[in-house]
């Protein structure tokens, strides 16, 4: 990454504390961490979970995303979305879009 950003508080883990803190900046330096280079296929999954938080102040489900993945993608959601972030859901698109650790999460 070409620029040093202050990263907000994370947990053990190293999910954001307070995900109002996110930003696509840190966005970009948690994923650089967890070694996923951006596309924009991954950015429209992490927008939209964003979107969702805003509206639902919860991280979406699992399914919510593959939903919402179906709408845009020929072939199977599921699949694409394991694709994109293939250490799993919560440990990599929550993460990366700025969400607290789930408690329990429904992997689709």
């Amino acid at each position: 990454m070409s620029a040093t950003i202050e990263m907000p508080a994370r947990d053990a883990e190293g999910y954001l504390v307070e995900p109002a803190e996110w930003n696509e900046a840190v966005a970009a330096a948690l994923a650089e961490e967890l070694g996923i280079e951006l596309g924009s296929d991954h950015w429209d999954v992490i927008r939209f979970m964003r979107e969702y938080y805003d509206e639902h102040q919860v991280a979406a489900d699992a399914r919510h995303v593959i939903k919402h993945l179906e709408a845009r993608y020929q072939g199977n959601a599921r699949q694409r979305l394991f694709e994109l972030f293939p250490y799993g859901y919560p440990a990599q698109a929550c993460k990366i879009a700025g969400m607290k650790r789930p408690r329990a999460w429904s992997t689709g």
